[in-house]
């Protein structure tokens, strides 16, 4: 993050939600010690209230999850949508993800009951929740799967990617997407890769994904790649740092592609290695795979969580 908040013309958000038992908590301590006013459980109603005054001197925090009075999912998606339109407020949505077993076995070892479901198993609750949480998640601007990670490791997680700093830094986040689903939230820049060599008609490629060297190559192989890829770097390398001189903190390049699985990713993939090795601050979502389910390929340069048809 940047210190351009500091200018007090208006509200810096972060609404941090996720499953019970994903490391709220620990996200909350760690962005408290960062200089966050952190606010936990504020009913939705208010939170629009909270920030027609005057801009604090300080970002701020707020917890969003089933346990807020008037929660559901559509006041949530409202909500998010009133606050990413009103000029006043920067918003990023934090995502804490967690498999749900080892949500179970959290919950076994704290002997904790689950908000929604106190008299019955816990794993009733963690389904039911991660089902009214899905539409939420799809809206994250950061993702990060905790189920491998400890509280040390979440709060170096929480540090990388919200730090304030005097020294400027660019957040980047490279996206691939599906036209069908329409565009993701808050993309900055975007590309269409449907001009390239589909491997969806090749059978042997089909059932895999971008991130496959194989089909990696295949994209690659297209006539038109080489030269719409150096001509996609030289422009980067051009407004990345102009970004960055304007104070900018956070900047987000989608891909997209027929179906988010095989273009978009393979080019996505390749973008984020070149940005990362040239020393940028990059982050990797492919959302149509994430929205089936498939494991991700984490590759250390990112722990936001990498899962995009195409």
């Amino acid at each position: 993050m940047t210190d351009s908040f500091e200018s007090h013309s208006f509200h810096h958000l972060i609404l941090v939600t996720g499953p019970s038992g994903a490391g709220r908590s620990t996200a909350f301590h760690a962005l408290e010690d960062l200089g966050y006013e952190v606010i936990d459980n504020l009913p939705l109603s208010l939170i629009p209230r909270l920030l027609d005054g005057p801009p604090l001197d300080r970002p701020i925090a707020l917890g969003l999850d089933v346990r807020n009075r008037d929660f559901s999912t559509t006041a949530a998606i409202e909500l998010i949508d009133r606050l990413t339109r009103n000029p006043r407020v920067t918003l990023d949505v934090l995502y804490l993800d967690c498999a749900p077993g080892i949500l179970q076995s959290r919950y076994s070892q704290t002997r904790r009951r689950h908000p929604l479901a106190e008299a019955v198993s816990p794993s009733e609750g963690i389904e039911r929740e991660i089902d009214l949480l899905v539409a939420i998640r799809a809206r994250a601007d950061h993702l990060i799967d905790t189920s491998d990670l400890s509280p040390h490791d979440l709060k170096a997680e929480i540090d990388h990617w919200f730090a304030q700093s005097t020294a400027t830094r660019l957040a980047i986040s490279v996206q691939s997407f599906s036209y069908k689903r329409g565009l993701p939230r808050g993309v900055d820049m975007v590309f269409d890769c449907r001009f390239l060599g589909n491997p969806h008609w090749v059978p042997a490629l089909r059932d895999k994904d971008g991130r496959d060297a194989e089909v990696s190559a295949y994209v690659q192989a297209d006539p038109n790649f080489v030269a719409f890829f150096e001509k996609l770097q030289e422009m980067l390398f051009i407004l990345l740092p102009a970004q960055l001189q304007e104070g900018k903190a956070h900047l987000t390049i989608g891909f997209g592609c027929t179906g988010g699985q095989h273009r978009s990713v393979a080019v996505a993939e390749k973008l984020a290695k070149v940005l990362a090795e040239a020393g940028w601050q990059v982050s990797k979502r492919h959302r149509e795979l994430e929205r089936r389910g498939t494991t991700p390929m984490l590759d250390g340069i990112s722990s936001e969580t990498e899962v995009g048809r195409g």
